[in-house]
């Protein structure tokens, strides 16, 4: 729910815009054969209060709850009080007026009084007005990017902790299979998956990681996906030693080359190849594509994780190429003084 913001103006704006105002009432008498000065001293400080006790009026009745109908911008109920409150005060202020200055017959000048009063307050109502829907439009657009951005940390941070069980499911059926048949690689198999859950508990709760850890996770999960496909796919690595300093979000290549073999056929008369490489600012992820019939169920922890962690940590956008017999994912490159 969107609280209702504060709606405040400076005093300093609303003291002097009204000396200013009381000042530019007197300007007539200023120029006329006639002046007096205690004539236009009174007038100037008659016009100033009626001012001041306006614009504070027109704030409380602007910061009090609105009954109009939305999409209307403005309160016509709130108008005419206003209006109604200006003219009994301006009645006010000339009979003190009158009081002051009793040799003047203020009969003929009332009129213009008045009409001078309701000018003012229509003034400072109309700009008090769009002010304050200004102010409440900004206060609501942060208040709905506050939401989003906090709906994307939740989305991020549920997406962070999302393992694929299907992954743990096919390596244990795997790591039977090696058991079984006595496999002598069943011990490092054991060993490779207790690492990759180690991994995956040590870095879900990190924004980022060297480049170089995620490589180690990367081996890890290739390790176990080898037992299982053999040689139905080739991996290649063509990563410089220098970009392994770089940051990248944890799982990321994982994910990739696990899409890779997901959605693709693999298998030891059509291998599937994989390839990772840098390219100016960006680390890619290549396969071609032999797309399999039937393809397995997402979790929605491929490309949308991945998408959501560059656009949540970096407002980068990763580049991906789908083209008829090539697929690639471009990450955008981080480098530590990025990383916050």
């Amino acid at each position: 729910m969107v609280t209702k913001a504060a709606f405040k103006v400076s005093n300093t704006i609303i003291w002097t815009s009204s000396i200013v105002i009381g000042l530019l009432s007197s300007v007539p008498q200023l120029a006329s054969n006639q002046f007096v000065p205690l004539e236009a001293a009174v007038n100037a400080g008659i016009t100033a209060a009626f001012a001041v006790i306006m614009w504070y009026f027109n704030i409380y009745m602007l910061s009090q709850k609105s009954n109009r109908p939305q999409g209307q911008q403005i309160s016509y109920a709130k108008l005419l009080n206003s209006l109604a409150f200006g003219l009994v005060l301006m009645l006010g202020l000339a009979y003190i007026q009158q009081l002051i200055l009793s040799h003047i017959d203020f009969g003929p000048a009332m009129l213009m009084v008045e009409v001078r009063g309701i000018l003012i307050n229509l003034v400072f109502y109309m700009f008090l007005n769009m002010l304050q829907q200004n102010y409440e439009n900004q206060h609501v657009s942060m208040e709905l990017e506050r939401f989003r951005n906090d709906n994307l940390s939740a989305q991020y941070d549920l997406l962070k902790q999302q393992v694929n069980p299907h992954f743990l499911f096919n390596s244990l059926n795997t790591l039977k299979a090696m058991v079984e048949t006595g496999d002598q690689q069943s011990v490092d198999f054991i060993l490779k998956l207790a690492n990759f859950y180690r991994y995956t508990l040590e870095s879900r709760k990190l924004d980022l990681i060297p480049l170089k850890e995620e490589m180690e996770i990367l081996n890890a999960y290739l390790f176990l996906q080898k037992a299982r496909f053999e040689d139905g796919f080739i991996f290649q690595n063509k990563l410089d030693d220098a970009v392994l300093d770089t940051l990248i979000p944890p799982f990321t290549l994982q994910l990739l080359v696990e899409n890779c073999l997901k959605h693709n056929i693999v298998s030891l008369n059509r291998p599937l190849h994989i390839r990772i490489f840098m390219e100016g600012e960006s680390i890619v992820v290549e396969n071609q594509v032999q797309l399999r019939k039937n393809k397995e169920d997402s979790l929605g922890v491929g490309l949308k994780n991945i998408e959501l962690k560059y656009s949540h940590l970096l407002n980068k956008k990763v580049e991906v190429i789908n083209a008829q017999d090539l697929f690639q994912v471009r990450l955008p490159i981080i480098y530590e003084h990025r990383n916050h």
